[in-house]
């Protein structure tokens, strides 16, 4: 089993800055990719992000994180990075990492998920 765990969230105004990590221990034999997904109150979970573990160039952004959001890897910490800029009241969601097999925006593709870390932008 794969365990994922997720740190970094907190209370930032808007404008502001957060930088949440993932640490993947356990079996990560088969975590090829890893992805932040976000969901906030009485809405669907949401993609934001997909990594490859395996090829640093494959890397997709939702159009809601592209140039403000960026993730990063540290493959020796099996750790993933998630540096979030100019944030905005609506980013307020519960951050999700999860990890899987498969490159791909869908949450169903993922087995592996963090218990999740709490993001909350004020106006």
């Amino acid at each position: 089993q794969v365990r994922l765990v997720e740190s970094g969230g907190g209370l930032v105004e808007a404008g502001g800055s957060l930088r949440l990590s993932c640490a993947a221990s356990g079996h990560t034999t088969s975590t090829y990719n890893m992805a932040w997904f976000r969901q906030a109150p009485g809405k669907e979970r949401e993609f934001v992000v997909v990594a490859s573990l395996l090829n640093n160039d494959w890397t997709t952004y939702a159009d809601s994180a592209k140039g403000r959001f960026t993730l990063s890897r540290d493959k020796a910490k099996s750790t993933v990075y998630l540096q979030m800029n100019s944030l905005r009241p609506e980013d307020t969601a519960v951050y999700y990492c999860a990890g899987g097999e498969k490159y791909s925006i869908l949450a169903r593709q993922y087995d592996a998920w963090g218990q999740g870390t709490q993001v909350t932008v004020s106006s």
